[in-house]
C-alpha cells in the first residue's frame, strides 16, 4: 500500500506517517513535508523518484504527472485500468494526505504583495485532492489533521470503510471549493469590485445546534473560517448556545460596537435592544440600561464593552433571568458567581469582523448582498436645521441616541437622556406609531420624558411624529432628513422649540 503525504499544515503529519509505516505502507512525500518526516526518523520517497522528474519552476510543478494522477484515478475494479498502470510502471496510490498553501492567511497579512499572494495559489494540491476524492471507492483522501487518527484506527482494524472514504471525499471537495472561493474573492477585491458576477460562499460548520428558531427546525452554526466572529468567543460557563442565542449575541455586539471606547451595556431581546446606556462603571451602565425596560429584559442577552470584574455587577446580572452575558473578559470571582446560574451562558472575548465585510440575507431563490453597516463614531456631516441649537448636554445625548437607534429594528424611535435609553419604539409599521411606543414605554417605566432627546433611524414623513415627541417634552431630535416634507417637519420643530439636526444618513434595519 502506498501513501502520498504533502501538507502545508504539518500538524499531526508525523504521527500519521509513523502509523502508516508501522502498518507497512510505503510513504511518498514532497518538499517540506518530506524534510519533516526525515527529521522525525522516517524514510519517505521523494515524489521525483516516482515521477522521474525533479521539481521545477520553483516548485510550481512537482505532482502534476501521470505517475501521480494515474495512481490515484485508476479504478481497481477495471482490468483495463490496472493493465494501463502496469504498462507504464505506475503503482497505485491508496491514501493521500494533502492540505493547501495558506492562501487566506497570506492574503490577510498587512503589507503583503500581490506576487506573494499569487504564489500561495496551490495547483498541484487541489488536483491531487480532487483525483483522490473522485476515486474514493479505492483511495482515502484526508485534508484535515483531525481526521488522521480516525483513518489510522480504521486501517489498523483492517476495516474497509467505504462510508468513511465517502465522507472524507465530501470534505475534500468542500475544502477545495472553499479554497477556490477565497481566491476568487481576492481577485474581485483587486478590481475593487465588492459585487462580482459570481459570488461563491464557503463556510465551515462550527457546531450543530439543538434546533433552530423553533424546536421542530434542525439547525447548525457555520463560520467563515474556524475562530471567526462569534466563534472566537470563549464560553466560560452555562449550557450550549442555541440558534436564537447566537442571533441575540450578534444583535448585542452590533449595539455596543459604537461605544467601544466607553463603558457601555446593552440589554438585547429578540435581536434588538430594550436598554442601552453608558455609565461610570459596568454596574452603573447595567443599572441605567436595565431601567429603560426591566420587564422586557427578562430572558435577555447582555453585552458589556469593558471587562466585568466585580462581584456587585455579577450579583446584579445574576439576579435577573438572563440567557447570555458577553464581555471582553471576566474575573474568576465573577465567573464563579455567574456560574451559580447553570443556564446562564458566559461568553468572553471581542468578536470582530473585517471592515470590508459583506452582509448576506437569504431570500427565495437567491441571496441579497450589501456592504455591512458602518459603525457610527461621531457627528461628522451633521447639519443644524432648526432655529434653536442643542445645548451641550443635548449634543452629548443626541450622539448617544443616534448610535443607539442604529441597532433598533425599523421603524425605530429611541428616547434618551443622560447617555441612557429611556424609551424604545421598534419594528413599527409607521414612524408615528414608533414614536408613540417609545414615549409610552418611557412613561410606563416612570421615566421623565421632559428634556429627553429623540433619535429616528429614518426621516419623518410627516410632522405628527415631531408633535407627539414635543407633547412628551422632547427638546432635541436627530434624524437623517430627506423627506419631501422636511420643511414642514423643521417648521414643527421650530414651533415647539425643539433643536433638530439632520445627519444626511439613514440607519434603517429592515
Amino acid at each position: 500500500m502506498r501513501a502520498l503525504l504533502s501538507v502545508s499544515d504539518k500538524t499531526g503529519i508525523v504521527d500519521l506517517a509513523r502509523g502508516l509505516a508501522a502498518l507497512g505502507w510505503e510513504l511518498i512525500s514532497t518538499g517540506g513535508t518530506a524534510r519533516a518526516l526525515r527529521d522525525a526518523g522516517l524514510a519517505p520517497r521523494d515524489i521525483s523518484d516516482v515521477t522521474g522528474f525533479a521539481e521545477m519552476l520553483d516548485g510550481r510543478v512537482k505532482t502534476l504527472h501521470p505517475a501521480v494522477h494515474g495512481g490515484l484515478l485508476a479504478r481497481r475494479d477495471k482490468p483495463e485500468h490496472m493493465q494501463a498502470l502496469a504498462q507504464h510502471n505506475i503503482v497505485p496510490i491508496d491514501l493521500v494526505a494533502v492540505n493547501l498553501y495558506p492562501f487566506r492567511a497570506t492574503a490577510a497579512r498587512s503589507g503583503v504583495t500581490q506576487e506573494e499572494v499569487i504564489e500561495q495559489i496551490d495547483i498541484g494540491g487541489p488536483s491531487m485532492i480532487r483525483s483522490a476524492a473522485k476515486n474514493f471507492d479505492a483511495v482515502t483522501v484526508v485534508v484535515e489533521p483531525r481526521d488522521y487518527q480516525r483513518v489510522l484506527l480504521a486501517l489498523q482494524a483492517k476495516d474497509d470503510d467505504l462510508d468513511l472514504r465517502r465522507t472524507l471525499a465530501e470534505k475534500a471537495f468542500a475544502h477545495t471549493a472553499a479554497y477556490d472561493a477565497a481566491i476568487a474573492s481576492w481577485f474581485a477585491q483587486q478590481r475593487h469590485d465588492k459585487f462580482p458576477e459570481t459570488v461563491t460562499l464557503s463556510a465551515t460548520r462550527q457546531q450543530k445546534l439543538r434546533y433552530g428558531e423553533n424546536p421542530d427546525q434542525p439547525a447548525a452554526f457555520y463560520v467563515d473560517f474556524p475562530g471567526a466572529g462569534l466563534a472566537s468567543l470563549v464560553q466560560r460557563g452555562g449550557k450550549e448556545l442555541s440558534f436564537n442565542n447566537l442571533l441575540d449575541l450578534e444583535g448585542a455586539l452590533l449595539t455596543v460596537d459604537p461605544y467601544a471606547g466607553e463603558t457601555a451595556c446593552a440589554i438585547i431581546k429578540h435581536t434588538t435592544p430594550c436598554g442601552l446606556a453608558v455609565g461610570s462603571s459596568a454596574l452603573d451602565a447595567y443599572r441605567k440600561a436595565l431601567a429603560c425596560d426591566p420587564v422586557s429584559a427578562f430572558g435577555s442577552v447582555i453585552a458589556f464593552t469593558v471587562p466585568v470584574e466585580d462581584a456587585a455587577t455579577a450579583d446584579a446580572v445574576s439576579s435577573l433571568f438572563v440567557e447570555c452575558i458577553v464581555a471582553p473578559s471576566f474575573s474568576e470571582e465573577v465567573v464563579e458567581i455567574l456560574g451559580r446560574k447553570k443556564n446562564l451562558r458566559v461568553l468572553e472575548g471581542r468578536a470582530t469582523w473585517p471592515s470590508n465585510s459583506l452582509d448576506y440575507k437569504r431570500v427565495r431563490g437567491g441571496v441579497l448582498v450589501q456592504e455591512r453597516p458602518q459603525t457610527v463614531i461621531d457627528d461628522e456631516g451633521w447639519k443644524l436645521v432648526s432655529t434653536r441649537e442643542p445645548t451641550i448636554e443635548e449634543k452629548r445625548d443626541l450622539l448617544f441616541v443616534w448610535r443607539a437607534v442604529a441597532a433598533v429594528k425599523s421603524n425605530a424611535i429611541v428616547l434618551a437622556r443622560d447617555s441612557a435609553t429611556i424609551g424604545i419604539g421598534a419594528g413599527q409599521m409607521s414612524r408615528v406609531d414608533a414614536a408613540f411606543l417609545a414615549v409610552h414605554k418611557a412613561q410606563q417605566q416612570g421615566h421623565e420624558t421632559k428634556g429627553a432627546v429623540l433619535g429616528s433611524d429614518a426621516y419623518f414623513p410627516f410632522r405628527d411624529g415631531v408633535d407627539q415627541a414635543a407633547d412628551a417634552g422632547v427638546t432635541a431630535i436627530v434624524q437623517p432628513g430627506g423627506s419631501i416634507r422636511d420643511a414642514e417637519v423643521v417648521a414643527a420643530a421650530n414651533e415647539r422649540d425643539i433643536a433638530m439636526v439632520f445627519t444626511g444618513k439613514r440607519q434603517f434595519r429592515h
